[in-house]
């Protein structure tokens, strides 16, 4: 007898009740309660004194027909959960049955088997698939804590950090609290070994070590380049987007694309001006700055320093094929103007071998306007409820829109982020000057110190970062782990608005490590 199923109690409707009697026994012998009756009026009215976790609703009965019954059944109990039985294989009776939404369906003979099979879907799924998410982690734990131990390497890292952030959206939805904190804690033990393995290891990237990982600069040569041909291709942008929130929304997109699914690692530091500068341009900001002085200046604004990704992609194109690409260029902050932008996507899309790139911006001024609303820091206070809310708007947004007419149309699409975000909730003190830069994750400025070396990144020369050369003296320091940057002046105000907030320019896997997919339309 099954645990889950004692004292769960199932209504059988159908005339040939009597017939029904192994079937009965069957489902009694493994636990339930189960009543059986004959006809719809009847069941309705024990419906009414009677509370049933499921019901099994013959279609063809004399009298009232199973589909009048389940009707009046919904009127009184929307969310009563009903497994519609019948003779007739046609089409309509089984399309009639679902649009009324039933939770499964079965077409007579049935055996015991197949019935219990159903039964145990609905009435025990979410309570066995949540014993086996459990199980399967408890088995992998001791390997996973090994393989975290062990990392090393760009794809070491990147290996544990994904499988981590599978576990920690699946126990979750499992409703398992007990190992989500185990595996929350393996995180934090994780982002500590990862934030002093890149500062040793970054300046070396800059470098052109062998062992560097795929960068923001890599991008378009990699994964946008093959694609080029006579019919146009979409390159996504979807800034600010953690790996955990771009899991929870590709199922959205799987109906419409095969997802092959890759990942790169932001540069530094991980804030827009400078990743999402560098996947458009296939450059570092010194040779952004190098060849386009006119671009560039020492501070960190978001609406200075991108306002020219579409020429920096275009210029990228045509140093990596030797022609003029044509590139049309969207960058979307709300979906006030769905209507429009689609309209000019369409149009784009008239032109022969075109680039069709698109940033959206809702994710990042999610994640910034969060530290100023209290009401989006409640409705968005963890990373579970993040993720959530980032898929509530994807779903109803112009991206997804796009994205499936897109699809429709045959056209491939490889879509990505800047950087990620990270969870701060530890202060550390830096003492800077005035002019220092505002970000909280990364400062540069002249006689610029971290109170804790252990916290931050620093250094004197630019090119360790591969940042334009700064005025004599600058210091470059990057906050490591879910430390964010605060003043002694400013303490108590900086640690009672920031604590708990999503930030993003440091280094952390949360930020670093993110997706990129080429997703390629399926037959339709």
């Amino acid at each position: 007898m099954s645990d889950r199923a004692r004292g769960k109690r199932i209504l059988w409707v159908d005339d040939e009740v009597d017939l029904l009697r192994p079937h009965l026994l069957f489902l009694q012998a493994r636990g339930y309660h189960v009543d059986a009756i004959s006809n719809g009026d009847d069941a309705l009215a024990l419906l009414k004194d009677n509370a049933y976790d499921l019901v099994l609703l013959d279609e063809q009965m004399p009298g009232r027909r199973g589909l009048e019954v389940l009707e009046e059944l919904r009127r009184d109990d929307p969310y009563a959960r009903v497994v519609m039985v019948t003779k007739s294989e046609e089409d309509r009776t089984m399309t009639e049955a679902i649009g009324r939404r039933v939770d499964d369906y079965l077409v007579k003979p049935t055996s015991p088997r197949q019935v219990l099979s159903v039964v145990t879907r609905i009435l025990e799924g979410s309570a066995i698939r949540q014993q086996q998410v459990a199980q399967d982690f408890a088995a992998r734990f001791g390997q996973l804590s090994m393989l975290r131990q062990e990392a090393s390497s760009p794809e070491q890292f990147r290996e544990v950090y994904t499988e981590l952030t599978d576990w920690h959206i699946r126990l979750e939805r499992a409703g398992e609290k007990g190992l989500l904190d185990s595996v929350m804690a393996m995180m934090v033990d994780l982002r500590r070994d990862f934030g002093p393995w890149v500062k040793r290891r970054y300046a070396d990237w800059m470098r052109g070590a062998d062992d560097r990982p795929d960068l923001s600069v890599d991008l378009v040569r990699k994964h946008l380049l093959p694609l080029l041909g006579e019919e146009p291709v979409f390159f996504v942008v979807l800034d600010c987007m953690r790996l955990d929130q771009w899991r929870v929304m590709s199922p959205l997109l799987a109906r419409w694309f095969e997802i092959e699914e890759s990942y790169h690692y932001s540069i530094l530091p991980t804030a827009t001006p400078y990743a999402r500068n560098a996947i458009f341009s296939g450059q570092y900001a010194d040779e952004i700055a190098r060849d386009r002085p006119a671009w560039w200046n020492q501070s960190d604004d978001e609406g200075s320093l991108n306002a020219f990704e579409d020429e920096l992609l275009v210029e990228q194109l045509r140093r990596l094929t030797g022609r003029d690409v044509p590139v049309h260029y969207e960058k979307i902050f709300s979906d006030r103007d769905s209507e429009q932008v689609r309209a000019r996507v369409r149009q784009a899309l008239k032109t022969p071998g075109s680039v069709v790139a698109m940033v959206f911006n809702f994710v990042d001024l999610m994640t910034h306007g969060r530290s100023e609303s209290p009401v989006l820091m409640e409705v968005a206070k963890d990373e579970s409820a993040l993720r959530d809310l980032t898929r509530s708007w994807f779903e109803r947004s112009t991206a997804f829109q796009v994205l499936r007419e897109a699809a429709a149309g045959g056209h491939k699409v490889v879509l990505t982020t800047d950087h990620g975000s990270i969870l701060c909730q530890h202060p550390t003190t830096i003492f800077a000057r005035r002019d220092a830069t505002s970000n909280l994750r990364y400062k540069f400025g002249v006689d610029l110190r971290a109170e804790k070396k252990a916290h931050a990144m620093s250094t004197k020369e630019h090119r360790d970062l591969r940042l334009p050369e700064g005025r004599m003296g600058t210091t470059y320091v990057v906050a490591l782990d879910d430390f964010f940057f605060v003043y002694p002046t400013k303490l108590r105000e900086y640690q009672a608005k920031y604590r708990n907030s999503f930030l993003h320019g440091g280094i952390s896997p949360e930020e670093m490590i993110v997706p990129i997919a080429t997703l390629t339309p399926r037959p339709r």
